[in-house]
């Protein structure tokens, strides 16, 4: 939306005229949606369903989906409800300094298109990614980890985000999106401050892209082996600037989504009772809390979003022509409807919506990718430190102030130096 000026600032009785049912609607942001945002969700679904108003950073009006047969119903009606956020009938009350906005500008990437367009940069995908050999990825993915771990294994205490969680998925994906390790720290920093919505996340924003946009062009001219050399040079010819949303895209979900799937995962299995007492076992239940992570504690808990092309009723809630709608994986997953014990867990049961559902869902190359990274990172950790135990107490963890994505600030443990 780079037409935008400045925001036009609507009077209570403006709001309550245009958007009468957010008046008072609860906030998808703050200290308290933070603290407990399965809370939130459970408290919405029992007032509202499976569909209620919400309010974004800065007050502004949103639906979030919270039901698995709402979420399921939104995703496989493109016709009605689609990605492109320039229908979007509260742009007048944007900000350009809103933290949320990179998330909302529309892009030339796969994530916004419908229709035949969306198919051909799908293929687009599937075949750059299709070619990364699995077997050689979990090599590299062990190499990498095995790094990681012998920085902070003589000191007997570490942080597992920040010492391996976040720098795993980071290195692993450099060497397949050709991402010179200079540059691997920079980008990083950029991709978390423009998801934490902080104050400096469209100035990270920005120098993300002019980071990766300088590399998609060196690229362009000089074409290698890797994942983002067979974008540019593929039959479908993308543009510059689509060959730097498609990379920025990849980069994204892989760093954030399997960064969390590796941290969520080691959470779960240092502070649950299914998986603590089998942890000295390490392999065997690794895939068992993985999948569980996908279904309780998603590492993209909420999607944004998918606009509404007209008028329309979801599950009895009308919504009208342009309202905003952010899908919650998280919400969906948890719905008692579908998983009425869900504290027993989900083994062998993979119709989460952790990868998305519909034309959007993600694409298969790409999650057989992000299982490689994530489950090689906690096998390899366990093999490495059997005895590893948190370092304080489980109640005392702490979740980023993240709305889109569900991971920890940290995660410090202790174990046997060696």
């Amino acid at each position: 939306m780079s037409e935008l000026t400045a925001p036009t600032r609507l009077s209570a009785a403006d709001f309550a005229s245009r958007f009468p049912a957010h008046v008072g609607a609860a906030r998808l942001f703050g200290e308290a949606f933070h603290a407990d945002p399965h809370g939130l969700y459970r408290a919405l679904r029992a007032r509202h369903g499976g569909v209620a108003p919400v309010l974004l950073e800065g007050g502004l009006p949103a639906w979030i989906i919270l039901g698995y047969r709402e979420y399921h119903y939104v995703c496989s009606h493109p016709e009605l409800f689609v990605r492109d956020s320039r229908l979007w009938n509260a742009w007048d009350l944007v900000s350009p300094d809103w933290p949320v906005l990179p998330m909302l500008i529309e892009r030339d990437t796969v994530w916004w298109f419908e229709g035949a367009e969306h198919e051909r940069r799908s293929e687009v995908l599937h075949d750059a990614l299709g070619v990364v050999d699995r077997f050689e990825l979990r090599g590299r993915c062990e190499r990498i980890a095995d790094r990681l771990i012998d920085d902070f294994v003589a000191t007997g205490e570490a942080d597992l985000i920040s010492q391996f969680a976040e720098p795993m998925p980071i290195l692993a994906l450099a060497a397949l999106l050709e991402i010179p390790s200079a540059d691997v720290p920079d980008v990083a920093r950029d991709m978390n401050a423009t998801l934490d919505q902080g104050e400096d996340a469209q100035d990270a924003y920005l120098r993300m892209r002019a980071t990766l946009g300088r590399l998609a062009a060196r690229r362009r001219e000089s074409p290698g082996f890797g994942v983002l050399s067979r974008l540019a040079l593929s039959a479908a010819g993308l543009s510059d600037e689509a060959l730097l949303d498609e990379f920025l895209t990849m980069f994204n979900f892989g760093h954030q989504a399997v960064g969390n799937w590796i941290g969520n995962t080691l959470r779960l299995m240092l502070c649950d009772p299914r998986f603590t007492t089998t942890l000295a076992g390490g392999r065997s239940s690794v895939a068992q809390a993985m999948e569980a992570v996908l279904w309780e504690d998603p590492p993209d808990q909420n999607i944004s979003g998918r606009w509404v092309v007209r008028t329309s009723h979801i599950s009895g809630q009308r919504v009208e022509a342009g309202d905003m709608l952010v899908l919650s994986v998280a919400a969906a997953n948890a719905d008692p409807q579908i998983r009425p014990a869900a504290a027993v867990g989900a083994s062998g049961n993979q119709a989460h919506m952790a990868f998305g559902h519909g034309n959007h869902r993600c694409p298969y190359p790409a999650q057989e990718i992000g299982e490689v990274i994530a489950r090689t990172a906690v096998e390899v950790l366990l093999d490495r430190l059997p005895d590893v135990t948190l370092a304080v107490a489980p109640e005392e963890l702490v979740w980023r102030p993240a709305v889109w994505v569900r991971g920890l600030a940290a995660l410090p443990v202790v174990f046997t130096p060696a």
